[in-house]
């Protein structure tokens, strides 16, 4: 793998110490504390670079548990009883506004006035039953005692509602009253339901939860690759075959983007990891999991890398010419957090260099050191295209996870 020479500001601070990653996430959380709480119920969503909110009333559900996610792990980090209370706040949020007691799921968007949840979408996706999940077991791990119930509650309903014993997978959308499936089926839900049974392991010791993320992580990485060239494509028909037009000309959908996403590639090394620290317990003796790591990272280091302006672009073709040059946050995030954790495990010399080269691009022009927090998305060039820093679906999820993912492997590696 070829390592482009480190470039930028000779004053960018070291981020293999623990102590600069928790300064990052405290900054990164001053640009959320105290605005985003809404007194009404839950959080705010929407807002430009300078803080200012420019939608108070349209909630999200990835939104909604990744605040909860956020003020979870900054309750375990650095304690704070207001960090407990906005993490209970968005739980509330969770059950009382986003969950249907008739039916079980839990609506995608609605508006919030007036104390009311009025259904923007009310379809249920598996996606975002990945996050709530994760949002109850890092309730859970952060000592809330009703979490565990509602994460076992989240596991039944994914299990009777989205789960596939034959392919060993996930559907992705099913309508409100779960009437109807959608014959769409991807790999993004996996991958996040993947995260959330690591997360729920480390909440229950629940084995069950291991081995449906081993499973997961072996079907998309390994069976599914192999239909794409051993690269991880996105979007499936119903017989899991892939769909290689879908999206391609529509650039809008956040959560189905067409092309290779270097960002889920790196995003998935990370889970592989994960996994291969739990190797005892798991269902085979998990060789395949470092090399497969790896190799992901590698071919998103290849194909993503910006040799002119810096970053990782967004998306790539089958062919690996480059579809989408935009520079997203979390795609940076993910991947630095992937490098580091392949550095800490092999002790190699070229993932330090990755990791300290998109963390110098990230400081150079993601990261917003005025107000706080990362820019949403970038030009190729990296000038800006609005100021809308924070839509519906950041939070900063990614990038305060992947330094806590760093915090976590560096004191595993100093014990």
């Amino acid at each position: 793998m070829n390592t482009p020479a480190k470039t930028g500001q000779p004053d960018s601070p070291n981020f293999r110490d623990s102590a600069t990653l928790r300064a990052h996430v405290r900054h990164t959380l001053s640009f959320y504390d105290p605005v985003c709480v809404d007194a009404s119920g839950g959080f705010f969503h929407f807002y430009r670079d300078d803080g200012r909110v420019y939608d108070s009333q349209t909630r999200h559900l990835v939104s909604s548990t990744r605040f909860v996610f956020n003020y979870a792990m900054a309750y375990r980090h650095f304690g704070g009883e207001q960090y407990r209370q906005m993490m209970r706040h968005g739980l509330r949020f969770l059950r009382d506004a986003h969950r249907q007691p008739d039916t079980g799921g839990y609506l995608w968007c609605l508006r919030w006035q007036d104390g009311a949840a009025l259904p923007i979408d009310a379809d249920n996706h598996c996606y975002g039953l990945a996050f709530v999940m994760l949002a109850y077991a890092h309730a859970a791990l952060a000592g809330e005692p009703e979490a565990v119930a509602w994460m076992d509650d989240t596991w039944a309903l994914m299990e009777a509602r989205f789960w596939n014993p034959e392919a060993g997978l996930y559907a992705d959308v099913a309508s409100a009253d779960w009437s109807r499936l959608d014959p769409y089926r991807g790999q993004n839900a996996n991958m996040h339901a993947c995260e959330a049974m690591l997360a729920a392991f480390d909440a229950t010791a629940d084995q069950r939860y291991l081995l449906r993320s081993e499973t997961l992580a072996r079907n998309i990485t390994m069976r599914q690759a192999a239909l794409s060239d051993g690269q991880i494509w996105e979007h499936y028909k119903s017989d899991w075959l892939p769909d290689w037009d879908y999206n391609r000309d529509d650039k809008t959908n956040i959560f189905r983007p067409w092309g290779i996403q270097p960002g889920h590639l790196t995003e998935w090394a990370k889970l592989l990891l994960t996994l291969e620290r739990h190797r005892a317990l798991l269902a085979d003796d998990g060789d395949w999991l470092l090399p497969r790591a790896q190799a992901l990272f590698s071919q998103a280091m290849r194909h993503a890398w910006d040799r002119e302006h810096g970053g990782l672009v967004y998306g790539f073709a089958p062919d690996g010419e480059v579809c989408d040059a935009d520079k997203y946050f979390w795609v940076q995030a993910e991947s630095l957090a992937a490098a580091g954790l392949l550095a800490l495990r092999t002790g190699e010399a070229q993932y330090w260099a990755w990791y300290d080269l998109i963390w110098s691009y990230a400081w150079d022009h993601m990261i917003d050191h005025q107000h706080g927090a990362w820019f949403r998305i970038l030009k190729p060039d990296n000038s800006a295209y609005s100021d809308e820093k924070s839509p519906a679906g950041k939070t900063d999820y990614h990038t305060m996870g992947a330094c806590y993912e760093m915090l976590a492997a560096l004191e595993r590696a100093a014990s």
